[in-house]
C-alpha cells in the first residue's frame, strides 16, 4: 500500500465511519485514497462507509470532530492539509485539550525534504501544536506510520482523553510499503502509567476510610464533572447517589451526569450555576467530588469554596488533580466506575442504608426547601421576548432528550440552566476554553453520532458569525439540524460586565449597527425552513413548527437586549455573595455586586 492507503486502513481498522475536512496540495495524496476506499466499499444502497464532510473551514472541521465525539465517545478524526489548514485546527485542538476530548488531526505536511526551507504552505505544525495538544507526531519515516496512527487513537482515547495530531509529509504518503495490519509504537513510560491508573484497585483501607468519612456526615454532596462522562462513569454515579440518597451537581461539563429532573439533582453549580446547587454547596458537610476539577469557575475563591465541610474526597483518573487547587482529605485515582462501584459495594456491605434509617431526611428536606425558594426565574411580564422562555419552550417539546450545542455566551448559560438532560453526552459546549463559534460546527458533528435524536444549536448572533459559512454545510449533506439564534444585537455576556463593572461602556460589544440579516443568510444557504420571531404571542408556534421540520431549520428569535444571566457569582466572590439579580431570592441582605472589583480578575 501507500502511505496514503495505510492513513485510510488504519482509520477503517479503528472502526472510523465520517472524517471532516478539507483539502490541498499536502494532503492529495490521502483525500485521494479516502475517495478510492470508499468507492471499493460502498454499500449496496450506494452509501460510504467513510464519508468525507467538507466544511467551509478547517476550524469547523476540528470542531465538527469533536461534536462527533463528545456525542459518541469515540475519537473523532480531521483530516486538513498543510500550513493554513493545520494552522486553522489549532483552536479546535486547544478546545479539545481543555475540555479532554478524544480527537484525531491528521495534516498534511510538505515533503520531508523540504521541512524547514520555509516552502509553499509550510508550518511548524510539531512547535505549534506541541503545547496544545495531548500529544503530537511528525512522522518523517514511512515505516513507522502504520504503527504511529495506532498510536495516535490509542492516546486519544485513553486515561484522561484528548487531542493526538500526527503530521504527515507528503512523499510519506506517496511512499509503498507492507501493510502490517497491527502494532503500535513502543510508549512504556504512558503505558506504564495507564496501567498504573486502571490497576490501581481500591484497596480495604482506603474504601473503609471513605466509609467512615460518609458514614460520619449529616448533609454529603457529591459534585461531578466532565470526567464522569468522558470516562463513562455516569450509571455508576447514578447508582451511587441514589442507593444512598445523596445530591448531586455538576460542573457545566458534567451536565447529563445525572438525570437534571431527578429530585436530588441540583443541575449546575459555579460562576452561574442555580442558587440552590451553590447554596448546598456551602451548607454541606461532605464534598465528594468525582471527575472534578475545581476550576476557577467553580471554585474562583478556593479557601472559601465548601466552607463548612468537614472532609473533601476527590476521585479521578489524572492524578495531577489531586490537591492543584483544593486540598482534600481523601482521594482515589483510578477508573471512576470501577471506584465509584467498589465503594458502594463496601459500604452496603457494612449495612449503609441511610434511606432505610432516614439519616439524610432533614438534609433531603433542606435541599427540597433550596430547590423551591431559589429556583431559576426570570422577568414573565416583560414585553420583550425573554431568552429564558425560548429555551424553556423548546425544551417543554424535547423533554431532556436531544442533543444540545451551543455558542459561548449568555445563551450558553441559559441554555445549560433551562434545558434538561436525562442522558450523558446530550450536552455539547465549549466549557474550559469557551470558543465562540463552537456550537454549529459541533452540532453538525453530532449528527452524524446521534442520527435518532433531534440536535440543536443553540448559539448567539455574534457567536454563530464566527462560523456562519457552516450553514450551507448543513443544507449540502441534508443534516436535519435546529438552528436557534437569540439575538440581542451584541456581545452578551460581554455587554452584562460592562453593565456590572464599567459603567456600561459598550467598548467593541455592541453589534446594533451591523446589517446581517439572518434569515435572508439562510435562505440563501438553502434553508426552507428560516424564521424570525419578534413578539412573544408568536414564540411557541414558531419554536414547535421548528422542532417538527423535517430538515435543516433556522429559527432567529430577537430578544431583550439588556437580559443579563443570573446568578452571577462575581470576580473574586464567594457563593454566600452570589449575585441573583432581580427575579431570583437572595440569602444575604443585597443580590448586587459585593466590595471593589479588581479588573484583573475579570473573565
Amino acid at each position: 500500500m501507500t502511505g496514503a492507503e495505510i492513513v485510510v486502513q488504519v482509520l477503517a481498522d479503528e472502526g472510523v465511519d465520517v472524517i471532516f475536512g478539507y483539502s490541498g496540495g499536502a494532503i492529495l495524496p490521502t483525500y485521494d485514497a479516502v475517495f478510492r476506499y470508499n468507492q471499493t466499499h460502498r454499500s449496496a444502497e450506494g452509501a460510504d462507509p467513510m464519508p468525507l464532510i467538507v466544511p467551509s473551514n478547517e476550524q469547523a472541521a476540528g470542531f465538527m470532530a469533536a461534536g462527533f465525539a463528545r456525542a459518541s465517545g469515540k475519537v473523532g478524526v480531521a483530516l486538513v492539509t498543510s500550513g493554513p489548514g493545520a494552522t486553522n485546527t489549532v483552536t479546535p485542538v486547544r478546545d479539545s485539550m481543555a475540555d479532554s476530548i478524544p480527537i484525531v488531526v491528521i495534516c498534511g505536511q510538505v515533503p520531508t525534504a523540504a521541512i524547514g526551507s520555509d516552502g509553499f504552505q509550510e508550518a511548524p505544525i510539531s512547535s505549534i501544536m506541541g503545547p496544545c495538544a495531548k500529544h503530537i507526531f511528525l512522522v518523517t519515516d514511512p515505516l513507522k506510520l502504520e504503527a504511529t496512527l495506532r498510536t495516535a487513537f490509542e492516546i486519544a482515547r485513553s486515561g484522561r482523553p484528548g487531542p493526538v495530531v500526527v503530521d504527515i509529509p507528503k512523499d510519506v504518503q506517496n511512499w509503498s510499503g507492507s501493510y502490517r495490519g497491527e502494532g503500535l509504537l513502543p510508549l512504556p513510560g504512558f503505558r506504564a502509567r495507564l496501567r498504573e491508573a486502571y490497576g490501581n484497585a481500591l484497596s480495604v483501607d482506603a474504601a473503609q476510610s471513605f466509609y467512615e468519612l460518609l458514614n460520619a456526615a449529616k448533609r454529603p454532596l457529591i459534585y461531578a464533572g466532565g470526567g464522569v462522562i468522558n470516562g463513562e462513569a455516569s450509571a455508576s454515579l447514578r447508582r451511587f447517589a441514589d442507593d444512598f440518597g445523596i445530591p448531586v451537581t455538576t460542573t457545566l461539563m458534567g451536565i447529563g451526569a445525572v438525570d437534571t429532573t431527578a429530585p436530588l439533582s441540583l443541575h449546575m453549580l459555579g460562576m452561574h450555576g442555580t442558587a440552590f446547587a451553590n447554596y448546598a454547596v456551602d451548607d454541606c458537610d461532605f464534598l465528594i467530588a468525582v471527575g472534578a476539577r475545581f476550576d476557577d469557575r467553580v471554585a474562583g475563591v478556593p479557601s472559601k469554596f465548601a466552607p463548612n465541610a468537614k472532609a473533601i474526597a476527590h476521585l479521578d483518573i489524572d492524578p495531577s488533580e489531586i490537591g492543584k487547587v483544593k486540598r482534600v482529605q481523601w482521594h482515589h485515582i483510578g477508573a471512576l466506575d470501577v471506584t465509584l462501584d467498589g465503594l458502594r459495594e463496601f459500604a452496603t456491605a457494612r449495612g449503609y442504608q441511610p434511606a432505610a434509617d432516614g439519616r439524610y431526611a432533614e438534609w433531603h428536606r433542606h435541599i427540597t426547601d433550596l430547590k423551591q425558594t431559589y429556583a431559576l426565574n426570570y422577568d414573565r411580564e416583560s414585553v420583550a421576548i425573554q431568552p429564558h422562555a425560548v429555551i424553556r419552550a423548546i425544551n417543554q417539546i424535547t423533554q431532556g432528550r436531544a442533543v444540545v450545542a451551543t455558542g459561548v455566551g449568555q445563551h450558553q448559560m441559559w441554555a445549560a440552566q433551562y434545558f434538561d438532560f436525562a442522558e450523558p453526552r446530550l450536552w455539547l459546549t465549549s466549557g474550559s476554553m469557551g470558543t465562540m463559534g463552537f456550537g454549529l460546527p459541533a452540532a453538525l458533528g453530532a449528527a452524524f453520532a446521534a442520527r435518532d435524536r433531534v440536535v440543536i444549536d443553540i448559539d448567539g448572533d455574534a457567536s454563530i458569525r464566527m462560523n456562519f459559512g457552516e450553514l450551507e454545510t448543513a443544507t449540502t449533506y441534508g443534516l436535519p439540524v435546529k438552528i436557534v439564534v437569540l439575538n440581542n444585537f451584541g456581545d452578551g455576556m460581554v455587554k452584562q460586565w460592562q453593565r456590572l463593572f464599567f459603567e456600561s461602556r459598550y467598548a467593541g460589544s455592541d453589534k446594533g449597527l451591523h446589517r446581517k440579516d439572518f434569515i435572508k443568510a439562510a435562505e440563501a444557504d438553502g434553508f426552507q425552513f428560516a424564521v424570525r420571531v419578534e413578539r412573544k404571542e408568536d414564540l411557541d408556534a414558531a419554536v414547535k413548527a421548528f422542532i417538527e421540520f423535517n430538515g435543516p431549520a433556522f429559527l432567529e428569535v430577537i430578544i431583550d437586549p439588556i437580559a443579563s444571566v443570573y446568578p452571577m457569582v462575581g470576580p473574586g466572590m464567594a457563593y454566600e455573595q452570589m449575585i441573583t439579580g432581580d427575579w431570583i431570592p437572595t440569602r444575604q441582605a443585597t443580590s448586587k455586586p459585593v466590595g471593589k472589583v479588581d479588573k484583573a480578575d475579570l473573565f
